[in-house]
C-alpha cells in the first residue's frame, strides 16, 4: 500500500493529525477562492458592474449543477478512509476505480442537463434579461470542462482519504497559477489572444482545472499506483457501487437542497436588482474565505472518524470532536473581528462603484456575526459524513435551509419590508439550527455503529 503521503490516523496524536491534514486542506481552499475571487476581481475592475452581476448570478446555478455530483466525492473519501483504516489494499483499489468511473458518467449527465436547461434556470430564479448573455457564455464554457473539473475532485477525494491532503495542494496551486495568469490574458486580450471577456474567464478556469486533472490522473495512476488499469480490478464493483451511491447519494441530495436553497435565495437578490446581486456576489466570495479553515477542519474530521471507525477505535472520535471545535472557534473568532470591523477594506478590492461598496459592506457586517455558528456546524457536521451517515446530515440541511432560512428571508425582506438587510439576516440566522441538530446527534451516539468496511486484522509487524 502507497506511504509516501499516506497518514494512518487510528493511531498518535489527534491534535496533530487534524493540524497536519486540514493546513494542506486549508490552502487548498483558499486557493479554490482564489480561483473564483481573482476572476471575480478582474470582471469587476476591468468589464464593470453589469459583467459582474451576471458572473455572481452564474455562481448559485453552478454550484446547483456541481451538486448533483458532489457526493459521489463525499462518498469517496469515506470510504476509501476506512478501507485504508481496515488495511484493506485489493478492497481500496477497487473503491478509487469505481468512484472514478461513477465521477466521470455523473459528470458527463450533469453537463448536457445543464447547456440544455440553463435558459429556464435563468427564467426560474428572475436573472435579469440583461444578464442573460454574459451569464449565458460563462455557464455553457465552464459546464464544457465539468468532467475535468470533477476528475480532479475526485481524485482528491481518493487522497483526502487515505490521508493525504498535500498532493492535491500541489496540483490546485499549479491549476491557481495558471488561472491568474490566463485571466487577464483571456479577458482583456493580449498579442495574438483576443478579447474574450467574460468567456475569457470561464476558459481559463476549465483550461487550469484540465491541467490539475491530468497532474492528478498521471499521480494516482503512475506514481502512487494506487489506481490500477489491472482488467480484474478496473471493472466497476457493484457492491462499491451501491456503497457509493447509498452514501453519496443523500450527500448530493444535501449540497442539491443548499444549491437549491441559493438559487431561491437568488430569485430574492435577483429582484432587488444590478447592485444588490453584485454586492451579494461579492459577499458570497469574501465569506468563503472566512469559512475556508471550517471547511477543512469538516474534511479532515471525516477522513479522521472513518479510519478510526474502519479501525475499530470509536473511542478516538471524542477527542476529534474536542479538537476540531477548539480549532474552529479560535479561527471563525478572527475572521468575524476582521471582516465586522472592516467591510468596506475588502469590498473596494473588487469593485470602484460605490453604490456595490455599501451594500456589500451592509452584507458583511450583518451575515459576519455568524461565522463563529456557521463554522462550528460544519466542523461538527464531520462527524456524522466520516461515519457515513450522510442520510442524517441530509435531513439537518433540509430543515435549516428550507425550514428556517428561505422562509425566513421572504418573510424578513418582504413581509415585513426589510428589503436585502432581510435575506442577509436570514443567511445569519438559519446555521444556529443545524449547528444544534448536529449537536445533537453527536451526543446520541449514533455515529458508533456505523462501520461499513469489516477489519482486515493483520499480524503487528512493528510498522
Amino acid at each position: 500500500m502507497h506511504k509516501n503521503r499516506a497518514r494512518d490516523f487510528s493511531e498518535g496524536s489527534i491534535l496533530k493529525h487534524l493540524i497536519a491534514f486540514s493546513w494542506p486542506m486549508f490552502f487548498g481552499n483558499f486557493l479554490q477562492a482564489l480561483y473564483n475571487t481573482v476572476d471575480t476581481f478582474w470582471v469587476g475592475r476591468f468589464l464593470g458592474t453589469e459583467a459582474l452581476a451576471a458572473v455572481s448570478a452564474s455562481f448559485p446555478i453552478v454550484f446547483f449543477l456541481v451538486s448533483l455530483i458532489i457526493g459521489v466525492g463525499i462518498a469517496t473519501t469515506i470510504l476509501v478512509s476506512q478501507y485504508y483504516g481496515a488495511k484493506d489494499e485489493q478492497g481500496l483499489k477497487r473503491a478509487i476505480n469505481t468512484s472514478l468511473f461513477l465521477m466521470t458518467v455523473s459528470a458527463l449527465v450533469v453537463t448536457a442537463i445543464g447547456i440544455l436547461l440553463y435558459k429556464p434556470i435563468f427564467k426560474l430564479v428572475h436573472l435579469p434579461e440583461s444578464l442573460w448573455a454574459d451569464a449565458g457564455t460563462y455557464l455553457v464554457i465552464f459546464l464544457s470542462g465539468l468532467v475535468l473539473t470533477f476528475l480532479y475532485n475526485g481524485l482528491s477525494a481518493i487522497m483526502r482519504g487515505f490521508g493525504d491532503s498535500l498532493t492535491p495542494l500541489y496540483f490546485l496551486a499549479i491549476a491557481t497559477v495558471i488561472n491568474i495568469i490566463l485571466d487577464p490574458l483571456f479577458i482583456l486580450g493580449v498579442g495574438p489572444i483576443p478579447k474574450m471577456g467574460v468567456a475569457g474567464v470561464a476558459w481559463a478556469t476549465v483550461i487550469a482545472q484540465g491541467v490539475s486533472a491530468v497532474l492528478g490522473m498521471i499521480y494516482l495512476f503512475k506514481k502512487a499506483k494506487l489506481a490500477t488499469w489491472d482488467r480484474s480490478l478496473l471493472k466497476p464493483d457493484r457492491q462499491i457501487m451501491k456503497q457509493l451511491i447509498a452514501i453519496g447519494a443523500p450527500a448530493g441530495a444535501q449540497q442539491a437542497l443548499v444549491s437549491m436553497a441559493m438559487l431561491f435565495l437568488s430569485g430574492l437578490v435577483n429582484k432587488h436588482g444590478e447592485i444588490v446581486v453584485a454586492a451579494y456576489g461579492l459577499g458570497g466570495r469574501i465569506d468563503q474565505f472566512a469559512f475556508m479553515p471550517a471547511m477543512s477542519v469538516s474534511l479532515a474530521v471525516s477522513a479522521l472518524v472513518g479510519q478510526n471507525l474502519g479501525a475499530e477505535k470509536p473511542e478516538r472520535v471524542k477527542e476529534i470532536f474536542r479538537y476540531s471545535n477548539i480549532l474552529t472557534i479560535m479561527i471563525a473568532s478572527i475572521a468575524t473581528i476582521a471582516i465586522f470591523f472592516f467591510p468596506d477594506l475588502w469590498v473596494r478590492i473588487f469593485t470602484p462603484d460605490l453604490q456595490v461598496r455599501e451594500m456589500g459592506s451592509t452584507y458583511l457586517k450583518i451575515v459576519s456575526l455568524s461565522y463563529v455558528v456557521f463554522s462550528l456546524m460544519f466542523s461538527t457536521g464531520g462527524i456524522s459524513r466520516g461515519a457515513g451517515d450522510t442520510l442524517i446530515t441530509m435531513a439537518i440541511t433540509l430543515l435549516s435551509l428550507w425550514g428556517i432560512r428561505l422562509p425566513l428571508a421572504k418573510v424578513l425582506s418582504e413581509t415585513l419590508g426589510l428589503g436585502p438587510a432581510g435575506i442577509f439576516l436570514a443567511i445569519a440566522i438559519s446555521p444556529v439550527v443545524g449547528l444544534i441538530l448536529n449537536l445533537i446527534y453527536y451526543y446520541s451516539g449514533r455515529w458508533k455503529t456505523r462501520n461499513l468496511v469489516k477489519r482486515d486484522v493483520q499480524p503487528d509487524t512493528g510498522n
